[in-house]
């Protein structure tokens, strides 16, 4: 199983597989063509309550990944974590981000519960 994070605004690159935009928003200044968006499944993305949260600073990257993952538990989000999981059983993903930072935003917990396997 492959699970890559990436930036969005990155150019794509050939081996990046399946490229799945886990943004609620759609990166800003970025056409559709240039970001070569597979798949974008919205409701795999941390809720708009959430997200402000963790942008505000009110709480640790530790606390937000705890709570996200319990949004993970809905039915809906559960279902598209697993056809992602299956996707990077066949083949690499690319999980796809604005964050500045994305080794401490949701895409790195998304890549971290793919990888383990675990929900």
């Amino acid at each position: 199983m492959s699970v890559r994070v990436r930036r969005v605004y990155e150019s794509p690159e050939a081996d990046d597989g399946v490229r799945v935009l886990v943004d609620r928003l759609w990166p800003r200044g970025l056409s559709k063509d240039a970001a070569h968006v597979d798949e974008w499944p919205k409701a795999l993305t941390p809720s708009t309550d959430l997200r402000r949260w963790y942008h505000a600073g009110e709480g640790s990257y530790e606390e937000f990944s705890a709570r996200y993952e319990a949004e993970l538990d809905a039915p809906e989000a559960a279902e598209l974590l697993d056809h992602i999981r299956k996707s990077a059983a066949k083949g690499t993903v690319t999980l796809l981000t604005a964050a500045k930072e994305p080794d401490t935003s949701h895409a790195a917990v998304l890549a971290r519960l793919l990888e383990d396997g675990s929900r």
